[in-house]
């Protein structure tokens, strides 16, 4: 009884990481998962977590508890909202080529998430979904979560960490550098159909009698769909690229809010 009531607390805190990781995070927040089992998955690996950290660390069991949930909370966030941010790349992606192929007004809904989202992105999503899941990137999200006591421990520093504004530098960093990461995704479709576009001005200006709106919309979705036929056989490097990417900017999150295990 002494050792469940030495554990509990500890045991509540790392809940709370892993809790409010998977609420967060790429796959295990979708929308299809069900609640039973992210709340049930993340007291499993609380468990485990408790069982390697073992019960002998000191917990102040006062007011300052409080403070050490939240803490425990913005980690797992942080943590699940940095690998989502990276998945959210195709999205932007589909929505860039979406604008310039003409399917921008034909949203559909995202299952993963239940919002709108672009055809295309879509399609790009669920593709990478499957190739994240196929190469056990749940497994890595998983391993990284676990591994980020080593770096980060109950006896963290994290609001003197975020006061300093490393924290702030790195999301600005991290969000620019996938805003970046989605332009060179759609950068190969977009300038086919900018190419397109221009090929179309010069036609309305050599052949007036052609009306343009009428043929460029189909020619547009042509010229986009069978682009994109061509890039599918590339979108493993790709996507790998981006996994690498994902898992790098977990390390760097964990580097800045915590202290590099020894």
């Amino acid at each position: 009884m002494e050792t469940i009531l030495q554990g509990l607390p500890i045991f509540m805190l790392i809940f709370c990481r892993m809790s409010a990781f998977f609420v967060v995070a790429p796959i295990f927040a979708s929308k299809t998962v069900p609640s039973t089992f992210k709340i049930g998955i993340s007291a499993m690996v609380a468990f485990l977590i408790l069982l390697i950290q073992g019960t002998d660390q000191v917990i102040p069991m006062d007011l300052s508890y409080v403070l050490l949930i939240i803490r425990e909370v913005l980690i797992g966030l942080l943590l699940g909202f940095v690998a989502y941010l990276m998945f959210t790349v195709i999205q932007i992606a589909g929505s860039f080529i979406d604008i310039q192929i003409g399917f921008g007004i034909a949203n559909v809904i995202d299952p993963m998430t239940g919002a709108s989202a672009p055809v295309l992105g879509n399609f790009k999503y669920m593709f990478a979904t499957l190739l994240f899941l196929s190469m056990n990137g749940h497994h890595y999200l998983l391993d990284a979560v676990i591994r980020s006591y080593n770096w980060i421990p109950l006896s963290n520093d994290l609001f003197q960490r975020i006061y300093s504004g490393n924290l702030s530098d790195f999301l600005i960093k991290t969000f620019s550098q996938s805003f970046l990461l989605a332009f060179q995704m759609a950068a190969p479709l977009v300038v086919a159909l900018f190419l397109t576009d221009v090929a179309l001005g010069f036609l309305a200006r050599s052949a007036p009698q052609f009306n343009v709106f009428v043929i460029g919309i189909p020619l547009k979705i042509i010229v986009g769909l069978g682009v994109l036929l061509i890039l599918v056989s590339s979108f493993t490097y790709t996507f790998e690229h981006l996994f690498a990417v994902l898992f790098k900017s977990m390390q760097n999150l964990l580097g800045t809010i915590g202290d590099r295990p020894k």
